[in-house]
């Protein structure tokens, strides 16, 4: 029997190619589409991966961060009974503990002075002008309760209020109110009469002396010893006075704050003989919360990320690798995590009583996780909860009382450790003494001058009155230098004092730009005080040193480490003083500190997560290349067969018409038979 290729070619029927040509393409790319599919599928997973990683890392450093401020281990709380006689207003972390108890013999007072210019219309022109000039100070009284001497108070700025003829008593008012002092000026309305009415701050040396320089217009608002006729005292400034635990304690102000520190209140009203009980306690709840959340905290963070980079079972108790199981940057970042937790805290030594977890109690479980031995944790809480924030939180200390370690804005950057300071030369203020004083009477005569502080002159100064004292002098020459404007609005201050029977200026700024000058002085001021504008201060100097023995920047009174050096982002300031040599500073950011350290610095845009997931990234990228370059090869594939299909189609029509032909060809031989 003949074979029949032309039909075995599928002559009759033909052939699919198309078909065969896809599945062909399709055969050739399914290994290597396989390969870019489960690289992409691996990536993907892997960023997946790394977002629950950050957001297990967040919550994490959110339930640490209150052990991170040494305030939650020295707060307070406070025991009063009720009462209307005082006000407790706030309570710090720095009040000290005790019992105590207060009794007020009498509250503050401010003066009140109600100048007698009455007016019929508040806004009506009064036709006046010259200078008010307003000290503030204490008053003494004569036996007709008349202002007899008044004391310059040296600590507040005297200031001055230019009248005009266009003023009028509300306008007046609202010059006093702008004069950035804490008189105040109101006008009130008497029977349809308007007056000025002047407030001091409360307290005796807060009291006002007011005096012009044009007293046949502005005498009517005068309140001196020679001139305060048209002026009433409605209410003398006193001090409140009370007693704390027996102590016998003035204040010029109601509102206190600075006698037991940390703790403010107000002072209603007096009750002599009466006492207020109340206690100020350790509060350790806050401090005891905070270190059971971070135990409960990182048993969750733990709980989290062991399926993300370790091996865990599955819902069939399979074991099934995390998606960062083999990832290099997410095990160590997890490992250094647990480390930081478990490790002796940076900057505390082993010597110290608490320098890890395992001393308060807080072990380590076989399995990670993080558990507590309640009946050891509660001895350390009752015992020695004093000694828990430098365990937990930010914790600076010094040698000496002279000097003071700060941190500063790249506090992040600084090393935990012990650092050694070299003073070579102590930071100064500039300042400007006179010879003997020879005369207080400056009521007479020309006693005025200019002053340069810190390199900012003054206007022309006065001083105008007979002090009773060269310390009632100095007092008044330092109100008035503080209450200038241009060194005002520089924000420069200075004190006076009297050193031998001479007056001695000092400005408040440390440093080299620290400098009194005297610009212009009159002959008599010259005569009288012993201050000239030929007279040489002396500028104030920049602290300088070393730390760790590498030169430091001495600015002022603070000592800044070199850029990129161990200590760099702390600062050290100090004290005038300060003898010459060696100190020590310890730094440390407590357990908390470094682990919140850790966890930003990872988080952050440019931090190990944020890299890892940019080279994730651009593997992805590759992988795109190859994709696009894998569907070009099969492209081309896909041509090529159909090209070869198309011409074996061709081939076969060919053999399909040649049969044709034979056949008949066969029939038509004489030498053929049929059958």
């Amino acid at each position: 029997m003949a074979t029949d290729i032309i039909g075995a070619l599928g002559g009759g029927s033909g052939i699919n190619s198309t078909q065969l040509v896809k599945d062909l393409v399709a055969a050739n790319k399914a290994p290597q589409q396989g390969r870019i599919d489960s690289k992409s599928d691996k990536f993907d997973a892997q960023l997946s991966a790394y977002g629950l990683l950050k957001s297990a890392m967040s919550e994490f450093q959110k339930i640490i961060a209150p052990l991170t401020d040494p305030a939650i281990f020295s707060a307070k709380s406070i025991n009063v009974p009720t009462t209307d006689i005082i006000s407790f207003n706030s309570l710090t972390s720095v009040a000290p503990a005790g019992n105590y108890q207060l009794e007020v013999s009498k509250i503050a007072t401010a003066q009140s002075l109600a100048i007698n210019s009455s007016q019929i219309d508040a806004d009506v022109a009064l036709g006046k002008t010259g200078k008010l000039t307003f000290k503030i100070g204490e008053w003494t009284y004569d036996g007709a309760a008349a202002p007899d001497v008044f004391t310059a108070n040296p600590d507040v700025a005297t200031f001055d209020i230019d009248i005009t003829v266009d003023d009028t008593l509300a306008s007046i008012a609202k010059k006093i109110n702008a004069a950035d002092s804490k008189v105040l000026a109101s006008v009130i309305n008497i029977d349809g009469q308007f007056q000025l009415l002047v407030t001091a701050e409360s307290g005796s040396k807060n009291a006002l002396e007011i005096t012009t320089d044009n007293s046949t217009d502005l005498a009517g608002f005068e309140f001196s010893k020679t001139s305060h006729a048209n002026v009433i005292e409605t209410q003398v400034g006193q001090n409140a006075e009370f007693k704390l635990n027996g102590l016998n304690i003035t204040r010029s102000s109601n509102d206190i704050s600075n006698v037991i520190n940390g703790l403010d209140f107000t002072l209603n009203k007096a009750d002599l003989g009466n006492s207020i009980s109340f206690s100020i306690s350790q509060d350790k709840t806050s401090a005891e919360t905070a270190i059971k959340g971070l135990v409960e905290a990182y048993n969750i963070f733990q709980k989290t990320i062991k399926p993300l980079v370790g091996v865990s079972e599955n819902e069939s108790n399979n074991l099934v690798r995390g998606d960062l199981a083999s990832d290099g940057t997410a095990k160590s970042l997890t490992s250094l995590i647990t480390q930081t937790l478990v490790s002796t805290v940076s900057g505390l030594k082993n010597t110290d009583a608490y320098s890890a977890l395992g001393a308060v109690g807080i072990k380590t479980n076989t399995d990670g996780s993080l558990s507590i031995n309640e009946e050891q944790f509660d001895l350390v809480m009752k015992n020695d909860f004093d000694q828990l924030a430098g365990l937990f939180g930010v914790n600076t200390s010094s040698s000496s009382s002279f000097v003071e370690l700060n941190t500063g804005s790249f506090a992040a950057r600084a090393v935990a450790g012990e650092y050694l300071i070299n003073i070579t030369q102590a930071p100064t203020k500039g300042s400007i003494s006179g010879s003997a004083v020879t005369s207080f009477d400056l009521s007479a005569g020309v006693n005025d001058f200019t002053i340069n502080v810190n390199g900012t002159s003054s206007q022309r100064i006065s001083l105008t009155n007979n002090y009773a004292s060269i310390e009632a002098l100095a007092a008044d020459l330092q109100s008035k230098i503080n209450g200038d404007s241009s060194i005002k609005d520089a924000g420069f201050k200075v004190s006076v004092a009297v050193e031998a029977g001479a007056l001695k200026i000092t400005s408040e700024l440390f440093g080299g730009t620290s400098n009194i000058q005297f610009s212009t002085v009159s002959s008599e001021f010259t005569a009288k005080l012993g201050l000239n504008t030929t007279t040489t201060g002396i500028s104030g100097l920049d602290v300088k040193g070393t730390i760790n023995g590498e030169e430091a920047l001495g600015t002022s009174n603070i000592l800044l480490p070199a850029i990129g050096s161990n200590a760099y982002g702390l600062n050290i300031s100090f004290k005038e003083d300060t003898p010459l040599g060696d100190y020590k500073v310890n730094f440390t950011r407590g357990l908390a500190g470094e682990l919140s350290l850790l966890l930003s610095s990872s988080l952050a845009e440019n931090g190990q997560i944020a890299k890892r997931e940019t080279s994730i990234g651009d593997q992805k990228k590759v992988l795109n290349v190859d994709q696009e370059n894998l569907d070009r090869k099969m492209s081309a594939y896909h041509a090529r067969l159909s090209r070869q299909f198309a011409a074996m189609e061709r081939i076969v029509a060919s053999l399909n018409q040649t049969r044709g032909q034979l056949d008949g060809l066969i029939d038509r031989l004489p030498f053929t038979t049929k059958n």
